[in-house]
């Protein structure tokens, strides 16, 4: 499939409205999860950013509402996504370059540029470790086809000197993650995202800079949720993370290195 037809699409809202996207009825639906990872990076105006894996551009353009005035690239494998996220990157006014390709052999046009900033939403499963979606983009975006190592290896090559990457993933990918980090990447800082007090994180985001020196992180867990229970059919975020999910607000990060 090379694009989406208005029929197989929804738009919704992100940001509490200040983002508006097209997402695939059927296909992979961008949850919260983007929005925790563009809120994580301190990018600055006029600096450039990539993102691996793009899709329907849920996180970068996050990332291009809250921070007006950088220059995003995202790099996307399957070609209906990728026309999703320039659709979609039009619609809201936040100009994006869009590539098609694999990050295991990144495109020429990328090879010999640099980003200040590389972020990441890799796929959540090992190969064979989830039951495989019915929809072959979503398949494609939950499990694992390129290991998180190449990820990493694909980040670690783009990123300038002192550049930052910044990832989401399940709690039980960390050790790959630190793992393909080690000699690469260094300053590792991991936040884990709690979804309520006395519950084990589900998600981390990890911090790594390129050339940074400092010592490992392990942060105290943000925890997502007031209370011990779901209070039905709304969210119940605690007042940080409402901000970051309703407001574009950035993620403050403990003790920020």
């Amino acid at each position: 499939m090379t694009a989406f037809t208005d029929a197989e699409l929804t738009r919704d809202d992100f940001l509490g409205g200040r983002l508006r996207l097209f997402q695939p009825v059927s296909g992979y639906r961008a949850g919260v999860d983007p929005v925790f990872l563009a809120a994580s990076v301190p990018a600055r105006a006029g600096q450039r950013v990539l993102e691996l894996g793009c899709g329907a551009g849920a996180a970068i353009l996050c990332l291009g509402r809250r921070v007006p005035g950088l220059e995003l690239t995202g790099v996307e494998l399957q070609p209906a996504y990728a026309d999703l996220a320039r659709r979609n990157s039009d619609s809201n006014d936040i100009p994006i370059e869009v590539v098609e390709g694999d990050i295991a052999s990144m495109p020429a046009s990328l090879r010999q540029r640099q980003f200040d900033h590389v972020i990441a939403n890799p796929p959540y499963y090992r190969a064979g470790a989830h039951s495989s979606a019915t929809d072959a983009g979503r398949a494609l975006a939950l499990g694992e086809g390129t290991p998180l190592a190449l990820w990493v290896d694909a980040a670690a090559r783009r990123l300038v000197h002192r550049g930052y990457l910044h990832m989401i993933a399940k709690a039980d990918r960390l050790p790959d993650i630190l793992a393909a980090c080690d000699s690469r990447l260094g300053s590792v800082e991991v936040l884990p995202l709690v979804p309520r007090d006395g519950r084990a994180a589900e998600l981390v985001i990890l911090r790594a800079r390129k050339g940074g020196k400092a010592g490992f992180r392990l942060h105290h867990g943000l925890i997502l949720h007031k209370g011990a229970k779901h209070p039905g059919d709304r969210d119940h975020y605690v007042p940080e993370v409402s901000r970051v999910q309703r407001k574009a607000e950035a993620l403050a990060w403990p003790n920020p290195g």
